[in-house]
């Protein structure tokens, strides 16, 4: 895509739009699906839908010619650290993070989870979920992604390991964060 392109895109696309790409109905059904999900492991999962980058990031983009893949991962852990994914009880968060105007999903772990989620597994797991967005379908894509990180936390934090310590709660919102 050439670059003013994707610059008006950005420009162009606002937190309503990101809204829209996915309703009410399916926002309270990944909350649902998120809150199903943390009962059977301690680690929190995080979703936020974002419709474009900052205007720093693409300036840095047009100016310093940094590779839009990376902003868009470099935002992602911005948010990863602005949410306080990263300050759970375990180290065991995740954020799940949609770059609508670039059609990109990123997946950032704490360090807790970082390595049940490893590069090979995510790369499998993305690239379903990629395509599945390119369906237009990006309730089903989250799904996709909601279950992998699932099953990663289900299998090193199960919840049962809990059972002697104190009740750690829901330590980070369910709702997805449209941005």
């Amino acid at each position: 895509m050439n670059m003013p392109t994707r610059i008006l895109r950005h420009f162009w696309l606002d937190a309503d739009d990101a809204f829209r790409l996915l309703g009410k109905a399916a926002l309270d059904r990944l909350d649902k699906r998120i809150h199903d999900s943390e009962l059977k492991h301690t680690g929190e999962i995080c979703l936020c839908v974002e419709a474009s980058l900052p205007r720093a990031m693409l300036w840095r983009h047009v100016w310093r010619h940094e590779p839009i893949t990376t902003l868009v991962r470099e935002r992602a852990i911005d948010l990863f650290s602005t949410m306080r994914v990263w300050d759970t009880a375990d180290n065991n968060g995740v954020l799940i993070y949609v770059q609508i105007a670039e059609h990109r999903i990123e997946i950032v772990a704490d360090r807790g989870i970082a390595d049940q989620l490893g590069p090979e597994q995510l790369d499998t797991v993305l690239s379903r979920v990629r395509s599945t967005f390119a369906r237009n379908d990006y309730e089903a894509g989250l799904g996709i992604a909601i279950d992998a990180v699932d099953a990663a936390l289900s299998e090193r934090f199960p919840d049962a390991d809990q059972a002697i310590s104190t009740p750690r709660g829901n330590q980070l919102p369910n709702r997805p964060v449209v941005r």
